[in-house]
């Protein structure tokens, strides 16, 4: 029952425990609600999407390639440090959430996960 439950805010001790609607600490006493708890947990779940190193990313936003990608029908690829301009979110295929248009490659899609808010 434990495992589930999120380590304090205060003391970051794992010993945290239910107590009706609140979660509790035994070590520092500290109390806090278990929505406020849930809601730091996972932005992931509400949709929010996130670049390589934890940035929101919005619609509109400039992002930086961090690493170099391979791109079927091109022979040098998309290198590292290339930005891209006005990004769109979207629900893609296979983990690919960024819809833009790279310089020199045309339209494409890209994962969060290989992209920084520039």
């Amino acid at each position: 029952m434990n495992e589930n439950l999120p380590p304090c805010p205060e003391c970051s001790s794992a010993y945290t425990y239910e107590m009706g609607a609140l979660l509790v600490c035994p070590e520092c006493g500290h109390e806090w609600s278990l929505p406020a708890a849930a809601d730091t947990a996972g932005d992931a779940e509400d949709g929010v999407i996130r670049d390589s190193v934890g940035n929101v990313l919005a619609d509109g936003d400039t992002v930086t390639v961090v690493k170099s990608l391979k791109v079927k029908g091109h022979p040098t690829g998309i290198k590292a440090g290339t930005k891209v301009r006005n990004i769109r979110l979207v629900e893609g295929v296979a983990g690919h959430d960024i819809d833009c248009k790279i310089d020199g490659f045309g339209a494409m899609q890209l994962k969060s996960s290989v992209v920084r808010k520039a």
